[in-house]
């Protein structure tokens, strides 16, 4: 049976160990801060960078002395893996901006399936394929919510988006989805599979 993650002692964890650095300089409070993240950090920008696992690392890297930088800026008001997102973000849009002045559109990725067994390659390679038809801000704002599992309200903050419009996104690009994936709907979860 998988574990189940507590987000409140999480949280409270996330801010002890934030107040560990903030009072005391502790270091190692936040060496531990960053093990407790860093995965879902470089998660979050492998997919904007479409698997660029090198420049997703430096990104991450730039992510954390970023947040160790601005640590005292850090309120509570939010989840702190929330507040690292939006660090993330801020860093991936600025290294977008240096890169590619010239190009008018990020291209998104795939919503993860976290290597679940019911995912047929078949169907990973569909869903990557109807991502790509879907609008920029319609793939970003589905990786935050659908992907990092961040409720519609972090996903704007983090994306620095009015909430009604993170909704409207996640729900035109979750119809289009239903749309493009249409032929997988109602079919038996053994036939996927084979």
């Amino acid at each position: 049976m998988p574990s189940v993650v507590d987000p409140i002692g999480e949280a409270q964890i996330d801010h002890a160990l934030v107040a560990r650095v903030l009072l005391a300089d502790d270091r190692h409070a936040f060496e531990q801060i960053v093990r407790r993240h860093q995965g879902m950090v470089r998660a979050q920008l492998r997919r904007l960078l479409q698997g660029d696992h090198a420049e997703a690392d430096d990104l991450a890297q730039e992510t954390f002395l970023t947040a160790w930088r601005k640590l005292h800026q850090f309120r509570g008001e939010a989840r702190f893996s929330t507040w690292l997102y939006r660090i993330a973000y801020s860093c991936f849009l600025q290294a977008h901006r240096k890169r590619s002045s010239a190009k008018e559109h990020m291209d998104g990725d795939a919503i993860d399936q976290h290597t679940s067994p019911r995912v047929t390659p078949d169907l990973r390679f569909d869903i990557e394929r109807a991502m790509q038809k879907l609008s920029a801000p319609e793939q970003t704002v589905l990786l935050h919510v659908v992907q990092l599992g961040l409720s519609h309200e972090e996903a704007a903050y983090v994306l620095a988006m009015p909430l009604g419009t993170v909704k409207s996104h996640a729900k035109r690009g979750k119809a289009k989805l239903r749309e493009l994936l249409a032929d997988w709907q109602g079919i038996p979860q053994e036939e996927r599979n084979s």
